[in-house]
């Protein structure tokens, strides 16, 4: 800070510095999805297929729950103000990320944000996120001008 300025600052300054990196292409697999419960067998495979080509087959059934869970919640509110004759029309993105950790990304066209919910052993929902949160080792939402996307991130290596 020092060598920024010759003279004192008058008021309390911050320096942001922000390093982004690329990823390859074949580090990046993604689709688009109609908002149909009966798409989330397609893309649970086709992200198993993808990690096969990564060499990750270890984490394909931890993916596929996470991947089922995320599903489920765009599916069910994940449509903003839609009513159920819009919702046909509406997409659900899935991205795999391969880098330090595998990062899944669920988008969808809600603005809500997600809360992790302890349902009673009599409850019949509610354990979507709980469920994420325990397969991952963080996840979290970030919003994007038309929706959301919720992100999970799992390890790489088995032994980790």
């Amino acid at each position: 800070m020092d060598t920024l300025r010759a003279e004192p600052p008058s008021d309390d300054v911050t320096l942001l510095l922000a390093r982004t990196g690329s990823l390859s292409a074949d580090q990046v697999a993604s689709w688009q999805f109609p908002s149909d419960p009966a798409v989330a067998s397609h893309a649970r495979m086709l992200a198993a297929r993808q990690l096969a080509q990564w060499g990750l087959e270890h984490l394909a059934e931890s993916t596929e729950l996470i991947i089922s869970e995320l599903f489920t919640n765009a599916i069910i509110h994940g449509n903003g103000d839609c009513n159920s004759e819009c919702r046909s029309g509406r997409m659900i993105g899935l991205r795999l990320i391969r880098h330090t950790m595998l990062t899944l990304e669920v988008s969808d066209a809600s603005h809500s944000h997600p809360l992790v919910r302890h349902a009673r052993s009599t409850d019949e929902h509610g354990r979507g996120l709980f469920l994420v949160a325990q397969l991952s080792r963080r996840w979290g939402t970030r919003h994007i001008p038309d929706g959301k996307i919720i992100w999970a991130d799992q390890q790489l290596l088995a032994s980790q």
